[in-house]
């Protein structure tokens, strides 16, 4: 077992068996199962909607070579700026490169999942420069110093009172602050880093082929605060995030806005195509696309795994998991949490080392009823299983068990051997790996094949 899954299940094992944590996540997802049924009604035929939207990401990626070049061409030709970054390391430098030619001090960033990928925030405290979290989530989840529990919510395991706790800790405010006045509180130190910062970081949710520009969905209104700002406006994006046409957005942002929080569609819908024009009388005078890669054309070289691409990152599977629901998103240790996480993060990474995430699933197959755009995350889940197999990554307690699985399955003879005291025996005792966290298994005292022959009066046959 390698330290990254001993890790997944001492982390796992503590959060599962916390009240607290479960009764403020259950209330969380509970009001978000309360709100998407209303938001859903917007669609006349919503299964056609999805089937929609998964075939035109199907279409994107598979031209995604030339939808980026698209792309670039034409946010180029409006004064913008492209860099293409393979890794990680590459990306960092190439932000640390933009800040030092402008004797960067502070950065203020809108919620970007990408940005927490390559630990942009550690990066640049490392190097001297004050980044400030824009998003009241997320800004909720620096101040405590823990990454975003969720895709979309980052502090949904909080309840009211733990952020007012963590702001009378942090902040000196009144320890007993509603949430109105919290927001105002954030409000009010959040506003004095817009006019102060010289750079400003985004994500985006759409890269968009044929008007060379992103598309920002969100209800606070700080990801156009960033944007336009600073004098330089940095978006970072996963080269997957592309769609074809504008037209398509017509499309996604509902389905974004519905399955990512209930609603019909989010407060500020933004799209961004380059720097300030002339005539213009705001927003930065540069701004600078970083296409990210980071193990994404991985993904897209599987023909087995490359639909996990499609997704637009609406966080419904998560609150679908029964698993999640119960372990939590700090426990999976990676920026991607849940279903989708577990699909993309051993391609993303390592197998080896993770491998053991395709394993935190129940296979009920939830995740891929709500996936907005019918990803097959269930079945995904398994090639993962099939592939880590495949490369060698499993171990030999692993392969024995399974070629003993195997042997006796396939026999008659074998299922029927011994009685219910004998095969309880070995699944609980000998093999402890079920019961080491769940209930003991207890078999029939007859087994189906001995039920029916006898129904019928025959003998039992040993094949």
């Amino acid at each position: 077992m390698t330290d990254t899954a001993a890790s997944f299940i001492a982390r796992s094992t503590v959060k599962a068996e916390d009240l607290d944590h479960r009764k403020k996540i259950n209330f969380n997802i509970g009001r978000y199962n309360a709100a998407v049924p209303i938001g859903k009604q917007q669609f006349s035929d919503l299964n056609l909607a999805r089937e929609r939207a998964k075939n035109l990401k199907w279409r994107a990626l598979e031209t995604l070579d030339q939808r980026l070049e698209e792309f670039e061409a034409i946010f180029t030709q409006r004064g913008g700026r492209v860099i293409w970054a393979e890794n990680t390391e590459q990306a960092l430098a190439e932000i640390l490169a933009i800040c030092k030619e402008r004797s960067c001090k502070t950065i203020v960033k809108s919620k970007s999942m990408v940005t927490e990928e390559i630990k942009l925030n550690y990066f640049l405290e490392e190097n001297g420069i004050e980044s400030v979290e824009t998003d009241l989530g997320e800004y909720i989840q620096q101040l405590d110093e823990e990454p975003p529990y969720h895709i979309v919510t980052p502090a949904m395991h909080k309840s009211k009172e733990d952020v007012a706790k963590l702001f009378y800790e942090k902040l000196n405010t009144r320890p007993n602050l509603t949430p109105e006045q919290l927001t105002l509180v954030a409000r009010e130190k959040l506003r004095k880093k817009y006019v102060q910062a010289e750079i400003g970081i985004t994500g985006a949710n759409f890269l968009i082929a044929d008007i060379g520009g992103i598309a920002v969905t969100e209800n606070e209104g700080n990801a156009r605060l960033s944007a336009s700002f600073p004098k330089t406006h940095i978006a970072i994006v996963g080269i997957e995030k592309v769609i074809p046409t504008m037209t398509d957005l017509g499309l996604f942002w509902p389905l974004l806005a519905t399955y990512g929080t209930g609603q019909r569609v989010t407060s500020y819908n933004t799209i961004i195509n380059g720097p300030r024009q002339a005539g213009e009388v705001d927003g930065p005078d540069e701004m600078i696309v970083i296409l990210l890669d980071n193990g994404r054309t991985n993904i897209l070289a599987n023909p087995k795994t490359r639909e996990s691409l499609y997704c637009i990152r609406c966080g419904a599977c998560l609150n679908a998991c029964p698993i999640y629901k119960n372990i939590g998103g700090h426990s999976y240790s990676t920026t991607y949490s849940g279903p989708i996480g577990s699909v993309i993060t051993p391609h993303l990474k390592d197998m080896g080392e993770w491998k053991h995430l395709s394993y935190a699933s129940s296979l009920c197959g939830n995740c891929t009823e709500v996936c907005s755009v019918k990803i097959n995350l269930h079945e995904l889940l398994l090639e993962n299983r099939y592939e880590a197999v495949e490369e060698g990554y499993a171990g030999l307690g692993e392969k024995l068990a399974w070629q003993v699985w195997k042997k006796a399955s396939l026999s008659r003879s074998m299922m029927n051997m011994g009685g219910p005291k004998i095969k309880n025996w070995i699944v609980n005792k000998a093999f402890k790996a079920w019961t080491a966290h769940r209930d003991e298994l207890k078999f029939a005292p007859r087994t189906f094949n001995q039920q029916w022959k006898e129904e019928r009066g025959e003998k039992t046959a040993g094949r």
